[in-house]
């Protein structure tokens, strides 16, 4: 019997080595039930879920479900991981709540994620997720947030992980950042009207592989006013492959 055991266990094992991480989009809608004749309540959430070997998938599926719930979950309840449905009905139902305390003053919600693999090696793998959601107010929020993920293990890996110096490439950027922006190289980084904290450039919190090369993507209010827009720059791989630890 222990024998068997072990040979069934030997045989999972080679199976699980032999298939290869992947994924599958998939699609998760709710619409509110309250009438309503324009912007009825709706929230849509596309992504990629990771299949195959369960043990790096369930590490990368989790982060994912983390950051979605960050953008729009409402609630103070803790919910069940990886439940989208929930989610979904989660984000319907708050504004439902809210609708019933203001019903003159609620207008309708909206919530778009769209999750894609941006970028994929046998070092990292991205997902980005394009976001967008309006809960009441002069204008919705859209941004975009970037999940890298170790290919083996399904680790997180954080962007000060990114670099084998990140203050050397901290000053490459911002040098290349100060020309683009037409920034005077002696000037304050904030001189031209920008937002950084404290005066001084920082690297964004969402850094991008692309097929295009690295992409450093700073969403509004990050480092300007939501009317200036988001920033962003672009390093083909071969300007900046000697600052990187992935490829």
């Amino acid at each position: 019997m222990k024998q068997y055991t072990f040979l069934v266990f030997l045989f999972l094992l080679v199976t699980s080595c032999n298939k290869e991480l992947s994924f599958e989009n998939e699609t998760f809608e709710k619409k509110s039930t309250i009438p309503c004749k324009t912007d009825c309540p709706i929230i849509t959430i596309e992504i990629p879920i990771a299949k195959n070997i369960p043990i790096v998938a369930d590490s990368i599926n989790k982060k994912v479900f983390l950051v979605i719930k960050e953008i729009v979950y409402f609630g103070e309840k803790q919910i069940k991981l990886n439940d989208y449905n929930v989610l979904t009905s989660s984000f319907i139902g708050s504004y439902e709540e809210m609708h019933k305390k203001f019903p003159n003053e609620t207008f309708g919600w909206q919530g778009k994620i769209k999750g894609n693999l941006e970028f994929e090696s046998s070092q990292i793998i991205n997902i980005k997720i394009d976001h967008y959601t309006f809960t009441g107010g002069a204008h919705g929020y859209q941004g975009y947030r970037s999940l890298l993920f170790n290919p083996k293990t399904g680790k997180t890996i954080f962007s000060d992980q990114l670099f084998k110096n990140e203050k050397e490439f901290k000053a490459f950027a911002e040098k290349a950042f100060r020309e683009k922006y037409k920034i005077p190289a002696k000037a304050n980084i904030n001189a031209t009207g920008l937002m950084f904290e404290n005066d001084k450039f920082q690297l964004p919190q969402n850094i991008f592989y692309t097929e295009e090369g690295l992409l450093l993507y700073y969403n509004s209010y990050e480092a300007a006013s939501y009317a200036d827009g988001p920033k962003e720059l672009l390093f083909p791989y071969d300007e900046v492959n000697k600052y990187l630890l992935y490829q």
